[in-house]
């Protein structure tokens, strides 16, 4: 039995995947949701991935009476799923991975997501011309530099 901390966190998880299922956000939290169940094993991985596409799926496929059906049962599910991940772990092995799944949860959901939030793994250039203005977000690194000024005109 895990302790109460664990299964609030797995509680929390759970309901991560089914509020990421169809967002802008989905592919990466799906991308490291797999990797954190597969803890380097691909064939676990794969497994998760497989599991993940089937709840996008169920989610998206689900008519509005059932849907929040649809929700709370994946929900329950995916708790399930991270608490047995977490209870099958020796106690050290599983602070880290408690560690590891906070970090991923709190990264992927920023503040303002559920107001429709752009999530992107990878580059980004945000610039702004003429006098608007563009606002960025950053989790993770982040440069700010001069942008290029043009040749003056030649005459």
């Amino acid at each position: 039995m895990l302790e109460q901390a664990l299964t609030a966190l797995a509680t929390a998880a759970g309901s991560a995947v089914v509020t990421a299922a169809g967002t802008d956000g989905w592919s990466y939290l799906r991308q490291t949701l797999a990797r954190w169940f597969g803890a380097g094993d691909g064939e676990r991985e794969q497994t998760a991935l497989e599991r993940l596409d089937q709840t996008a799926a169920a989610l998206g496929a689900a008519p509005p009476p059932q849907a929040e059906s649809v929700r709370i049962r994946q929900e329950a599910a995916w708790q399930t799923r991270f608490e047995d991940a977490l209870e099958a772990l020796a106690p050290s092995e599983r602070e880290r991975a408690a560690h590891v799944l906070r970090a991923l949860l709190e990264g992927s959901f920023p503040p303002g997501a559920e107001a429709g939030a752009l999530f992107v793994a990878g580059d980004v250039d945000v610039r702004a011309d003429r006098g608007s203005i563009a606002a960025a977000l950053v989790h993770g690194g982040a440069s700010i530099a001069t942008p290029h000024q043009p040749d003056p005109p030649q005459g």
